[in-house]
């Protein structure tokens, strides 16, 4: 459909909208500047929005929301079933296909709308533009968050980077309070988990890097964050072992608890996973360490003179297309890190945080 045909709705005011974005994430993550443009847009609209059970802990309680339909894959068959139910037989004036493979696609068809946006043909996998009754405009690839506002100016909405309603509420920072006392230096939080091995920077660097900061910043605080799998359970237990100031680990599976520690942290330290996009969402400066994922693509949205780029090769100009690149995060030296740490610290200071002496 062109470009015409897709706003002929553009001066309507939107009733009902569903958004379709299962996971992960950092998509997300994404996602909440879209759903902040429609709120802006449309005021009194209805979004519901269809998400897994774990991304879904992140934005439980996001104002710009109305509705969640919680999407659990592990149901089988009976997550469709759940998901009709739960629309009863409603019908949507505009559903989002943000998402490109084939569950989210069975999930369109299953939404009743009179319009459903979707990615164009080329860049849509597993055919979801048949699930779709328009496009948005073909491109060439680009940033996934760039490629989510996209539907934004098929609608003919202003796109607002706005990602507010992420951050922690007055009671979690009641309930997390007491993780990260008053500290008279700054405060370092490292994530060190991603979904993938190729992602992940070596333990022992880390356990450097802690050491490093504690020494030559001046009473840095360094805090692991993030979940509790077997692969950063042992990489935390490494740090800490080889750290002559082990950090504090306070990882733990609870998403508002992560959202809460990379808020208060004065810099973030991060491979290519959620957490570095709630950080960069949330306004913490972040170092991303980028090597087996394109940072074109995925990379942080902010703060991308933070960044170390293991991906390209110097004065490389790789396309936003370019495939994964494995063996690349070991191309990533601790010198670098506390560069871009210092970097950090002194071009992005944050007032009210954990660094200050005030709770």
């Amino acid at each position: 459909m062109g470009d015409e045909g897709s706003r002929s709705a553009v001066g309507k005011p939107l009733r009902s909208v569903a958004i379709v974005m299962l996971t992960a994430v950092g998509d997300v993550v994404h996602v909440l500047p879209v759903v902040n443009s429609l709120r802006a847009a449309h005021p009194g609209v209805r979004i519901t929005w269809v998400v897994q059970p774990g991304p879904h802990g992140l934005v439980a309680g996001h104002p710009a929301i109305d509705e969640f339909i919680v999407f659990d894959r592990r149901k089988g068959w009976r997550a469709f079933r759940d998901l009709r139910r739960a629309t009863g037989g409603r019908r949507f004036d505009l559903v989002l296909a943000l998402q490109d493979y084939l569950k989210a696609g069975v999930i369109t068809a299953i939404l009743s709308a009179d319009r459903k946006v979707g990615l164009d043909r080329a860049r849509a996998r597993d055919l979801n533009w048949l699930f779709t009754t328009e496009q948005v405009a073909a491109r060439a690839p680009r940033h996934t968050q760039d490629q989510y506002l996209e539907f934004l100016e098929h609608l003919g909405i202003p796109a607002k980077l706005d990602w507010s309603g992420l951050g922690p509420t007055p009671s979690e920072c009641e309930r997390y309070g007491a993780l990260l006392p008053p500290h008279d230096g700054p405060t370092v939080a490292l994530v060190i988990g991603t979904s993938k091995p190729a992602k992940e920077w070596p333990a022992e660097r880390y356990a450097t890097l802690v050491d490093r900061l504690h020494e030559e910043v001046g009473g840095v605080r360094s805090v692991l964050v993030g979940g509790l799998s077997p692969r950063e359970t042992e990489a935390a237990l490494r740090i800490r072992d080889l750290a002559k100031h082990p950090p504090l680990d306070l990882r733990e599976w609870d998403l508002r608890r992560v959202v809460y520690l990379l808020e208060r942290a004065d810099v973030v330290v991060s491979p290519d996973t959620g957490p570095l996009h709630i950080a960069v969402a949330l306004g913490t400066p972040s170092v991303a360490l980028i090597g087996y994922t394109n940072p074109k693509r995925v990379g942080p949205y902010r703060f991308t003179d933070l960044m170390v780029d293991a991906f390209g090769e110097p004065g490389e100009d790789y396309p936003a297309s370019a495939p994964y690149r494995p063996a690349r995060m070991d191309r990533i030296g601790v010198d670098q890190v506390v560069e871009k740490v210092l970097l950090a610290l002194a071009r992005y200071p944050k007032e009210g945080s954990s660094g200050h002496s005030s709770p």
